[in-house]
């Protein structure tokens, strides 16, 4: 089995040493600094880019850039994708949003792992769970999502948290480790948000 193969099936495999990964994690690369040093100005080649390097996306779908991944091609955007600057995703598995997924600045979902004991760490083995988030969703800045993780739909995901484990729909959630704080009710649809009325 080819270390490719081992990582689409979710188990240990040679990331940092097998050169065939690495030549496919250096062409995103190569696409993601050209990405980067495009003048915002530049959309229609921003998208070229941009839809040259992702697996899948929506008609209307927008990356702020900086911009990082590992391939790309593990990406799918639903329709009316956002994310601001910094957004960074290590898509060594399938990372999938839904539609209208908001992602605020320095965020980060990350579907690569190491073993906790060095001795397989330092021969470059890691792991690679996917990550699913739902429709409706909005990331605070500063979330990390870690493998393996679904967050349902309709959901708000407040700044600064870390994602270690599934998040269900209809919810607020927030902290280190993320956890659900309360449901997302009608009243939330009937409230003011004005400074003064905090």
């Amino acid at each position: 089995m080819t270390e490719k193969e081992k990582r689409d099936q979710g188990v240990l495999y040679d990331a940092n040493y097998d050169l065939r990964l690495k030549a496919e994690r250096d062409r995103a690369k190569e696409l993601c600094f050209a990405l980067n040093q495009l003048p915002p100005s530049r959309v229609g080649e921003k998208d070229r880019l941009l839809r040259e390097l992702l697996g899948a996306a929506g008609e209307q779908f927008e990356i702020v850039t900086p911009f990082w991944c590992d391939y790309g091609y593990h990406i799918t955007l639903g329709e009316r994708f956002f994310s601001n600057h910094n957004l960074v995703i290590l898509d060594c598995a399938a990372v999938t949003f839904g539609t209208d997924v908001f992602v605020g600045p320095n965020c980060g979902f990350y579907t690569a792992g190491h073993p906790v004991d060095f001795s397989r760490r330092d021969q470059g083995l890691e792991y690679a769970w996917p990550i699913t988030v739902g429709s409706h969703v909005w990331f605070g800045g500063g979330v990390q999502v870690m493998p393996g993780v679904t967050i349902g739909s309709n959901v708000v995901i407040g700044s600064g948290s870390v994602v270690t484990r599934d998040i269900p729909d209809g919810c607020v959630a927030a902290g280190n480790p993320c956890r659900v704080i309360r449901p997302i009710t009608e009243q939330d649809e009937a409230r003011v948000y004005h400074w003064d009325k905090i």
